[in-house]
């Protein structure tokens, strides 16, 4: 097993190559530092993608490619959609969507990529039950007190910071938080067949409030994403 983790940011990454993983190497590739090492005793390579779905699908299509990962893990800042999940909870990916993919101009439902999949095209990429179930374990002795939830998350390149943007995705996609890289890292595992899970600490509604409420926040939820994913990467090997 060799895991691949993504973080978009600088601070969704730092604590488990500062701190948590024992570094053996880094590669440069297409701009991005790749960290070689060991989270526990789990082979494990770390990146910062940068912000976006393609820089995302771009890292996650190098780490499979040059790096022989077997597992996909994509850490790091939500907003919540769900009137129960708040500030500092974590959420689990069940699927992946894209909210901003729109044909239905052609007759496809909204997300959907067509001829892709199915004739119908594919709308969601389901996250591995194995990687689910390692978060769900991990997470009460990684992150003490922290509520979780599992369910959709939908990624698309905007930061939502508005209600009627908010209730547009909401309605049409029913997912419990948004970001900006999860679904393109869970698209290339697809196309790949790598497993993967996308875990997410909330940082802000996705409202009006959310830049204020993301700049007060951001960096404890990155740091307890964090802690989820190094805790879980390293149970992994046990």
């Amino acid at each position: 097993m060799k895991i691949g983790i993504i973080g978009a940011m600088d601070l969704e990454i730092e604590k488990l190559t500062k701190e948590e993983m024992k570094s053996e190497k880094t590669v440069t590739k297409a701009g991005m530092v790749f960290h070689v090492g060991r989270l526990g005793n789990t082979e494990a390579v770390i990146v910062k993608s940068g912000v976006g779905k393609v820089n995302a699908a771009i890292c996650a299509q190098i780490l499979i490619d040059c790096f022989d990962i077997t597992h996909l893990i994509n850490t790091g800042i939500a907003g919540s959609l769900c009137s129960d999940i708040n500030v500092g909870d974590i959420v689990i990916s069940t699927d992946a969507v894209y909210h901003d993919m729109d044909v239905t101009a052609f007759g496809y439902e909204p997300g959907v990529i067509p001829q892709m999949g199915t004739p119908n095209g594919l709308k969601s990429f389901p996250a591995d039950p194995l990687l689910r179930q390692a978060a769900v374990d991990s997470i009460r002795e990684a992150v003490s007190g922290i509520s979780f939830f599992e369910g959709r998350i939908v990624s698309g390149d905007q930061f939502i910071s508005s209600a009627e943007q908010k209730d547009r995705i909401v309605k049409t996609f029913h997912p419990l938080c948004t970001e900006m890289e999860g679904t393109a890292i869970a698209h290339a595992a697809y196309l790949n067949s790598i497993p993967f899970v996308i875990l997410r600490a909330i940082s802000d509604k996705a409202d009006e409030e959310a830049t204020v409420t993301y700049e007060e926040f951001e960096h404890q939820a990155a740091e307890n994403c964090a802690k989820l994913v190094a805790h879980m990467v390293g149970a992994l090997s046990a």
